[in-house]
């Protein structure tokens, strides 16, 4: 069974349009899709609305930086610290193009960081290439599920 990918998006424009690149890039898996960071940490840790949900971790988490609630460096600075949760692969998925942001969520460990391009078709593109790179070329750790497409 194919792990899924955890979807962390406050605005619903960004929202629609990750998703619709995900349908493009042919990935199988589910796309579970949280509004804040609150939410995306009781996701990951099982708790509160999640604390029924199937055991395991998503194959891997699209993180937007500017969450409210909690903010995306909060949730990335968790699982980085929780051993449980450290071998997630972290994407920051972004229009923050700052230097202090790109260098705070490299710091915690976000395994890439991505600025999403402001044209739809640069939009789209950006986020199938993230989708086929963690498909197809990246080797997960021993023991977790690799991405797959149909």
């Amino acid at each position: 069974m194919l792990k899924p990918i955890l979807l962390v998006e406050d605005n619903a424009r960004d929202l629609e349009l990750t998703l619709l690149a995900l349908e493009r890039s042919q990935l199988a898996n589910e796309v579970i899709i949280v509004r804040d960071g609150e939410e995306a940490l009781d996701y990951l840790l099982r708790k509160n609305a999640f604390v029924n949900r199937a055991e395991g971790n998503p194959s891997i988490v699209l993180l937007d930086l500017k969450l409210p609630k909690v903010d995306g460096l909060e949730v990335l600075k968790v699982v980085k610290k929780t051993p449980l949760l450290r071998s997630i692969p972290i994407v920051m998925l972004t229009s923050s193009k700052e230097d202090q942001d790109l260098g705070r969520a490299y710091g915690l460990g976000a395994n890439a960081y991505v600025v999403k391009p402001v044209a739809f078709k640069d939009f789209v593109s950006a986020v199938s290439d993230i989708g086929v790179f963690w498909a197809v070329l990246n080797e997960p750790p021993p023991g977790s599920t690799k991405l797959r497409k149909f």
